[in-house]
């Protein structure tokens, strides 16, 4: 597997009709970063910005969350990879419904497959429900690891959500990162 087949999976999102999101997008965001790291953040959708960069998490959430990976795990965002549930974005920011999650499944598992990551960090309720297959809140998931596919899932706030949600929403994706960091050392 590996960099051919994450080049070959990114080409068929490029031209993905599969759910009617491809309508509305600008560009498949399809996923970024190291494929060596052991590590994947796993958020829900590309916003506006994402839209229009093709990069998950280049707004103000990803500047969040840049800062909260170099400062807790100790890594910039060339080191680990991210993507999301869904690779185009949603219109209006809204959640991705079942449909559009379930038409870009096989690109997410695709990318786990090819990335073979030791520990997901899924970001916010909508990677959370999906990853875990549960309708729980993200607020009784988080704070404890998961196993998950034979690998290590940490649940933790959406960026968006602890810019909104003040210091103590950010402390604790924080502790939620040092348990990814933890997990991570421990593979």
């Amino acid at each position: 597997m590996g960099a051919a087949t994450l080049e070959a999976l990114a080409a068929q999102a490029a031209c993905c009709t599969a759910c009617r999101l491809h309508e509305t997008r600008t560009t498949v965001v399809f996923g970024t970063g190291s494929q060596r790291s052991g590590l994947l953040f796993v958020g829900e959708g590309p916003g506006r910005d994402e839209d229009l960069q093709g990069e998950p998490f280049v707004g103000r959430s990803g500047q969040l969350l840049d800062r909260l990976a170099l400062e807790e795990l100790g890594l910039t965002r060339a080191e680990f990879y991210i993507a999301n549930v869904v690779k185009c974005r949603p219109p209006g920011n809204r959640d991705p419904a079942p449909d559009e999650i379930a038409a870009c499944s096989g690109f997410l598992d695709g990318q786990l497959e090819a990335l073979d990551p030791k520990v997901v960090i899924s970001l916010g309720n909508v990677a959370t429900r999906v990853l875990l297959s549960t309708d729980a809140p993200i607020s009784s998931l988080r704070g404890r690891t998961h196993a998950w596919r034979g690998r290590v899932l940490v649940p933790t706030f959406h960026p968006a959500y602890a810019l909104r949600g003040g210091s103590g929403v950010v402390a604790q994706m924080r502790a939620d990162l040092v348990r990814a960091k933890l997990a991570l050392a421990a593979t």
